[in-house]
């Protein structure tokens, strides 16, 4: 699952203990394993190696540069959602050419940028972006293919706000709306429609959503094709699940062997397939780093309460997702075979893990069993590499957490922790007297 595990009741980082870690750069802080890294990503390519996908990895997920060089040193692409992502494709080594860009509401200055760094497919949304696109193609004279993303209907039991392939949903259109798209488009653009993409949502543990979706976009090809219309590319997104809980998620080779018979024909035929996975790649690459700072009791419930909550970390408060947390030094008796809620162990005691914030839903977990923990005790909050720091805020004027690369017996900072100073620096950097913009103020 990942390289963090107890030694002698301490836990590290493959060879770094992280108490050092916070010892040299503070809480709160994650902490990332590059081989864990390393390995999920070989193991999706070795999964899905007969189909010879293009794998993008989602930046995301976690964006921070040092996690994106990795990817593009295992040779992915990247999976981007905005011009933000692509500027840090390109700081990052990627080539644009192998990277995809998403998200349903691309301004004109995010595509053209999009353009002239030559992205090679751009995900469409509705028909409306399509012709937008292609506008743009066109008056800057640059030649990009476009997939149109589809709903198909499927549901992916997951948490409702990240499941994207129903039929109602801000995301890309319907099965019965993508022929009319096709068949609209101005096939003298610059601009060529040759793709289909779907993202039915995240986290997904089981393999019969995405055979459900496959069969239907399979359906959808045929369909063009009598209408005279080629599909060259099938980008199936991402969504495959973490461990979040031991055994939680199934391995690659496990969605891989649901997803390539399914393919196998039409990949032979010419079909480029292309897949964006990120949870299943970064979670488990990464820890969060929290100090706690008091514990008390309140109304009959124990609260340990820490240096950082929903600002740093988001998911539990906002998808009432669940993150193992467990002390990084405890006795090597009382270090559980199993990340789960409630570890079978003697001497545990049910507690709130809460953060510093001013709200009540400023929690990392409720009732959570866990070893009896002090002021000044270091927690680790596992599976915290995707979605955590990309997901992290400055509420209550909270600087955002430092980030750490773990490679072997190297920790090296990829993030240093913000300062005071860093959270009012924009406020400080513009002139101090209105200006009146084009005359709107006369």
């Amino acid at each position: 699952m990942d390289r963090f595990e107890h030694r002698d009741g301490s836990l590290r980082a493959e060879e770094v203990p992280l108490s050092a870690v916070a010892e040299a750069h503070g809480t709160p802080t994650f902490v990332y394993s590059a081989a864990t890294f390393r390995a999920h990503l070989r193991r999706l390519r070795e999964a899905f190696a007969p189909l010879r996908p293009q794998l993008c990895y989602s930046v995301k997920s976690c964006s921070n540069l040092a996690i994106l060089r990795l990817a593009v040193e295992e040779g992915a692409g990247l999976d981007l959602v905005s011009g933000g992502e692509l500027h840090r494709a390109i700081l990052a080594g990627a080539d644009p050419s192998r990277c995809v860009l998403a998200g349903v509401g691309k301004t004109d200055r995010e595509i053209a940028g999009a353009l002239e760094a030559g992205v090679g497919v751009f995900n469409i949304e509705s028909a409306e972006e399509l012709a937008n696109v292609a506008r743009i193609a066109d008056d800057l004279g640059r030649p990009a293919r476009a997939a149109l993303r589809i709903n198909p209907e499927v549901e992916p039991g997951t948490h409702r706000h990240t499941a994207t392939g129903r039929r109602a949903t801000k995301f890309g259109v319907d099965l019965a709306t993508a022929v009319e798209v096709f068949r609209g488009h101005d096939r003298r653009s610059r601009l060529r429609l040759c793709g289909l993409h779907l993202h039915i949502g995240s986290p997904i543990a089981t393999t019969a959503p995405y055979v459900d979706a496959i069969d239907r976009v399979l359906e959808l090809r045929d369909s063009l094709r009598r209408h005279g219309l080629g599909v060259e590319v099938l980008d199936l997104g991402g969504g495959f699940a973490a461990d979040y809980v031991t055994g939680q998620a199934p391995p690659a080779s496990t969605y891989a062997a649901a997803i390539v018979p399914r393919l196998r024909a039409a990949v032979e035929e010419g079909l480029e397939l292309i897949l964006e996975p990120g949870r299943s790649i970064v979670a488990n690459s990464g820890v969060l780093l929290v100090r706690v700072t008091y514990t008390k009791e309140s109304g009959g419930r124990r609260f340990v309460i820490c240096d950082a909550g929903m600002n740093a970390l988001l998911r539990p408060s906002h998808y009432d997702a669940f993150h193992f947390i467990w002390p990084c030094e405890v006795p090597p008796a009382l270090v559980p075979s199993r990340r789960e809620e409630r570890p079978a162990l003697p001497g545990l005691e049910e507690v709130d893990v809460v953060g510093p914030l001013c709200e009540t839903g400023d929690y990392l977990a409720i009732a959570r069993s866990l070893p009896p923990v002090e002021r000044g005790d270091l927690l680790a909050v596992y599976a915290a590499g995707a979605y955590g720091m990309s997901m992290a805020s400055r509420y209550n004027s909270s600087p955002l957490p430092a980030e750490v690369l773990v490679d072997g017996s190297s920790a090296r900072l990829v993030r240093r922790r913000e300062t005071y100073d860093d959270l009012v620096a924009h406020e400080l950097a513009v002139p101090s007297q209105a200006t009146p913009l084009l005359g709107a103020l006369r």
